[in-house]
């Protein structure tokens, strides 16, 4: 007989990237007593992974809980980024409803609409809360509007349009449901959470039945399933059966023997846990999302949606440039595909597969961003290896027609910036669906365009609006493919020979291009060290020494000036490199270098190839 548990609140936190989750988390977390009075708390102390940190970013979605009027509330922190979108699909089946944040400023934006969408597919009930509020340009009323018509568009039923709203400053600490009254504390929204969020409900008597949501791992006890227990009651040395929704023919019979529940950050272990709880579970090798955990005698799967596809996909390598394992500590094949292979115990949206030859991987995830976290983690962890452009994956309808990913972006810029940023995206095959002017001088354009479309975009957008255009994208599905995309309109500079780059040699090479090297930087043939100012590549003698005459002393070369050369970060590197380059990643560069570096072959290559589309 179904019950339901009034000590317990499952609720997942959702919104658009930086409107403030984590740091709202933090305070609920201070206000509910989790820390000690004169405990040292690191801000956003939900964000955990050093990259989530300096990039104010969430990744990985957390759950901690916390303790208010008798009532222990589980909370999951999830991020707001499109690429990570698999992390917030699958934590909703754990929760029984949401708290929705929304920047008092910025208002619905497009990863608040794909968060609140699959919140309202699964029928969650919906707290709001609009954050900020103290910033000075705040327009909470027009965003309540906003975020009314927003649920109004994605068909929310009576019972979710009358959902509570509550006004916060996060940074503050303080919460309110009139808009006009400040308030002290964060106690409207726990009570908002209480009276509204409702209760989990099971059958404490049936058969035990635990959905794995997440997946965590750690180095010492392996795979730890994490989950919500929906029915019965999971105890420490019993008997369970894994199976799976999607996959009728898993049958696994497995022993709990660790069992926890979140306590603040902690997890502490327990005896048993019952319905309603969120529970973590180590000890199962094979433990999988999506697996359901069961009584031998009655072994149901709990149906679970499937992870959304990845749609781009890169070469990951094994580093084999004149400068090979210098730099990094892991740099052999078996390395390389062991690190990958470890990330999909706990990244859901990652595929990695080999390839024909055992150097090369290709790994595919859900977008530019979410490769490039993976790639930044393996550097700082002492990996070397090298990547190659990231590509969308296409398919092809019943017809044999070929069919590409399309994103839907949404791109918001100051007035005198739209005629170039629409001429830009029209070239790349974006169509424009909308403009709509949002305050003084602003105005948000949306777009429907290929995937490739936007890799290598961000930094020439960042380039046209000076910095004041902000680009947010989703996933709308495949469309038919629409032609060949100019990537890049500069060639490289190639370096011509191996050595240490000098002062001589650069100062001629600057005024062919940009250059990436300062001096006395190691370089080696076929290594880029510019942009080439017109469309073909030039190789360049950047180590090229001037020749010493009886009249012409060695201190003359003081008066050559060099521009400084330009830095490219991890991003801007991978939105740099052609389809006919590498990046090279140590742990200590980025060098971005042709696939061929002898220049003889690569003219050879390039020709055969030419001839070949010819004929």
């Amino acid at each position: 007989m179904k019950t339901t548990r009034d000590d317990i609140r499952n609720i997942a936190i959702i919104a658009h990237v930086d409107h403030g989750k984590t740091t709202l988390v933090d305070e609920l977390l201070k206000q509910s007593g989790v820390f000690r009075a004169n405990q040292e708390v690191a801000e956003r102390v939900m964000d955990s992974n050093d990259i989530e940190r300096e990039r104010g970013i969430t990744i990985l979605s957390k759950n901690t809980a916390i303790t208010y009027e008798g009532v222990k509330i589980n909370i999951i922190d999830t991020p707001g980024h499109a690429d990570f979108g698999g992390e917030v699909e699958r934590v909703l089946k754990m929760v029984n409803g949401v708290i929705l944040v929304v920047d008092a400023f910025e208002g619905a934006m497009p990863q608040t609409k794909f968060v609140l969408k699959k919140a309202l597919e699964l029928s969650l009930p919906v707290v709001v809360c609009v954050n900020k509020i103290d910033r000075p340009e705040a327009r909470p009323e027009e965003v309540v509007d906003e975020i009314l018509e927003l649920f109004i568009d994605l068909d929310a039923d009576e019972s979710q349009l009358d959902c509570p709203f509550i006004f916060a400053s996060a940074k503050e600490g303080v919460a309110s449901c009139d808009v006009n009254k400040k308030g002290t504390d964060m106690k409207p929204l726990f009570d908002a959470i209480l009276n509204y969020i409702p209760a989990p409900e099971g059958d404490p008597d049936a058969d035990t039945q635990v959905l794995i949501s997440t997946i965590d791992y750690n180095e010492y006890v392996g795979r730890i399933g994490i989950g919500k227990v929906d029915n019965g009651t999971i105890r420490v040395n019993q008997d369970a059966v894994i199976v799976n929704h999607h996959d009728p023919d898993k049958n696994e019979k497995v022993k709990i023997s660790k069992l926890y529940e979140f306590e603040g950050l902690n997890r502490v272990e327990v005896e048993e846990a019952t319905i309603g709880s969120i529970v973590a579970i180590s000890g199962i090798a094979d433990i999988h999302i999506g697996d359901t955990l069961c009584s031998p005698e009655n072994p149901q799967a709990i149906p679970f949606q499937k992870i959304s596809e990845p749609t781009i996909a890169m070469h990951f390598m094994v580093n084999d440039s004149p400068l090979a394992g210098q730099e990094g500590k892991y740099v052999t094949s078996r390395h390389l595909r062991d690190r990958l292979y470890r990330m999909l115990n706990t990244d859901v949206s990652l595929r990695v597969e080999d390839t024909d030859t055992t150097e090369a991987y290709k790994v595919s995830g859900r977008g530019e961003l979410h490769l490039s976290v993976l790639i930044e983690n393996m550097r700082r962890e002492g990996y070397e290896f090298a990547v190659s452009k990231a590509e969308v994956l296409y398919k092809e309808d019943e017809n044999g027609k070929k069919l590409e990913p399309m994103e839907r972006a949404y791109v918001d810029v100051p007035d005198e910036f739209t005629g170039n940023v629409i001429d830009r995206l029209s070239q790349r095959k974006g169509e424009l669906q909308a403009m709509t002017p949002l305050n003084a001088g602003t105005t948000r354009l949306e777009f429907i365009i290929p995937a490739r479309g936007l890799i290598g975009y961000r930094g020439e957008f960042m380039t046209d609006t000076k910095g004041n255009g902000v680009i947010n994208t989703e996933f709308e599905g495949y469309g038919p493919f629409k032609g060949e995309i100019p990537y890049r309109k500069q060639g490289s500079l190639i370096a011509f020979e191996s050595g240490e780059t000098i002062t001589y040699g650069l100062f001629n090479a600057q005024e062919r291009g940009t250059l990436f090297v300062g001096p006395g930087e190691k370089v080696y043939g076929g290594m880029i060290v510019g942009e080439h100012a017109k469309s073909d590549d030039i190789e360049v003698n950047v180590c090229k020494k001037k020749n010493l005459t009886n009249t012409r002393s060695s201190g003359a070369d003081e008066a050559l000036r060099l521009t400084p050369p330009k830095e490219l970060s991890l991003e801007q590197a991978l939105d740099y490199i052609d389809t006919d380059e590498l990046l090279e990643v140590t742990p200590e560069n980025l060098r971005i270098r042709k696939k061929i570096l002898d220049g003889t072959e690569r003219y050879r290559a390039k020709r055969n190839a030419a001839n070949a589309a010819k004929s």
